[in-house]
């Protein structure tokens, strides 16, 4: 019976591991496109002069603009220097190779290393992208690219303070055009109280465990396990949808688009731990494993993995970012509650070994 256990229990670890290290590749793949969150929160105020069909907004917690040119006119984006950078018409999303804003925009970070055809007093040489009306892409005007706080945050760390007014110019045809907005800095959260919070669940969530296995109270403890890890895997779907919304997904269609490309895993492992919870639920056989293995497959990917929205002020969701806190904890404590309560009753249910000689005789030593 120990083997059995320990095959369970090695189980229970291989399979959390294995969702770890599969979903790794897409999380990668957002790398410094979708941060986990940040300080400063970008905000578009609008178009000068207004212009019917262009729609602007700051998608990825602020990391990039998005511009969605429905007017039927080619509308561009230009560079740092004042160049064409990005084209958006009817025909399509192009790109000028000889604009410098095409290398230096790649990422956040922004690789300063230009290739030789970067030249911004060339003519443009346009590149296809992309089909459909709208464009994403990072600007460091937007942005704040410095690894300490700004001085006035240094000094009133307690509070908001403006970074910049910032503007990105366009042209319509012939005519300019300029997206307007604000770049601020926002005071984080105490990560402290989060994690405080949800070690203090999850403890809570774990006690579950520590009825006897073949009681009445423990089967009605399994299925409260099993409930709220049936909320723990709502809880991540929902914070998926949120992130894969903010990323700039458009429609039903866009959504599960970018679900289905980038967010696979996450949306699997939250499934996973609902169909574990409702498994406990019915307290059907064998239901402390599928907690435990549900509950750290969703501990370490959608709860670890987007913790680090308990130290930054803005989150990449949607909704407020105590909202987005909220969903991460409850991920947290359930996840890691379940496996919890699931080990300690596979542990209490693993049969003691008999003793064939319970009352042993006193040993007598006798002289040889």
């Amino acid at each position: 019976m120990i083997r059995t256990l320990l095959t369970r229990a090695g189980l229970v670890a291989a399979g959390a591991l294995a969702a770890t290290l599969a979903t790794a590749a897409p999380a990668a793949a957002h790398g410094a496109d979708a941060p986990d969150g940040t300080d400063y929160r970008t905000t578009v105020t609008g178009i000068s002069p207004a212009r019917e069909g262009l729609e602007v907004r700051a998608v990825e917690a602020g990391a990039r603009l998005e511009l969605t040119n429905r007017s039927g006119r080619t509308v561009e984006v230009m560079g740092y220097s004042g160049e064409p950078y990005l084209r958006v018409g009817p025909d399509g999303v192009y790109e000028n190779t000889r604009s410098p804003a095409t290398y230096l925009n790649r990422t956040i970070a922004g690789d300063t290393t230009l290739p030789a055809e970067a030249d911004p007093a060339a003519a443009p040489s346009w590149r296809r992208v992309a089909d459909g009306p709208s464009v994403r892409w990072h600007d460091q005007r937007t942005l704040y690219r410095e690894s300490a706080p700004p001085a006035a945050a240094q000094a009133a760390p307690d509070r908001e303070h403006r970074v910049r007014d910032w503007a990105v110019p366009l042209r319509d045809g012939t005519e300019p055009v300029e997206i307007h907005g604000t770049l601020d800095w926002v005071p984080p959260p105490d990560a402290y109280t989060w994690w405080a919070v949800s070690v203090v669940g999850l403890l809570a969530v774990g006690a579950l465990g520590l009825p006897a296995a073949g009681s009445t109270l423990g089967a009605r403890s399994i299925a409260a396990v099993g409930a709220l890890l049936v909320v723990g895997g709502v809880a991540a779907v929902a914070y998926t949808v949120g992130r894969e919304l903010d990323a700039g997904a458009q429609g039903v269609g866009g959504l599960l688009l970018g679900l289905l490309t980038g967010q696979l895993w996450i949306l699997l492992t939250g499934f996973g731990a609902v169909a574990a919870g409702a498994y406990a639920l019915a307290r059907r056989p064998a239901a402390d494993f599928a907690v435990a293995l549900g509950g750290a497959c969703l501990a370490l990917f959608a709860g670890v993995g987007n913790a680090a929205v308990f130290a930054r002020a803005v989150a990449p969701v949607p909704w407020s970012a105590t909202g987005a806190r909220l969903l991460v904890a409850l991920v947290l404590v359930t996840g890691v509650g379940a496996t919890a309560a699931g080990i300690l009753r596979l542990h209490a249910a693993r049969p003691r070994a008999a003793n064939p000689n319970p009352n042993p005789a006193p040993l007598t030593l006798t002289p040889s």
